[in-house]
């Protein structure tokens, strides 16, 4: 099954790719591997902000990731290089967070199970998930990621 296939199941529509907001490129191949730069969360193309502790809530959070998993998938659509993951290799997870708030990795949860949802097992990956006190453009998730593309 295609991953495309995979997503028309899950009834997923990947929005459309995000240019950079500023000196860099979505995403780069090099060695088998796509290293997809980090994804800010839209929603119904609206930018997800605030701070998870504050004005945040932690289901918001993690939908928020979630958008961040989508944009990665959208990423890599637009690079052609969707078709051709082999496996999910690392999620890094950036929460704008209160110093108090340590819910980060279910926050994180958001873009981790949408990779399990498309790739199975393939999807299971090594994870960071952090605070940060501020994101770029006041989003209040980022999230990058490392695949392994198949020859």
């Amino acid at each position: 099954m295609t991953v495309e296939n995979r997503l028309n199941e899950l009834g997923i529509t990947l929005p459309d790719a995000a240019a950079p907001v500023a000196s860099y490129v979505p995403v780069v191949v090099q060695d088998g591997l796509a290293y997809v730069s980090g994804q800010l969360p839209f929603i119904d193309g609206v930018l997800a902000k605030g701070k998870l502790g504050d004005d945040v809530e932690l289901a918001e959070g993690m939908d928020a990731a979630r958008a961040c998993g989508l944009m990665i998938l959208a990423q890599l659509k637009n690079a052609g290089v969707l078709e051709d993951v082999e496996r999910v290799v690392k999620l890094g997870a950036f929460v704008n967070s209160t110093p108090d708030f340590t819910n980060q990795p279910k926050v994180a949860n958001g873009a981790s199970d949408l990779m399990l949802e498309v790739f199975g097992d393939a999807g299971r990956h090594a994870r960071a998930a952090v605070s940060a006190p501020s994101l770029p453009l006041g989003a209040c998730v980022e999230v990058d990621a490392v695949i392994a593309l198949a020859d």
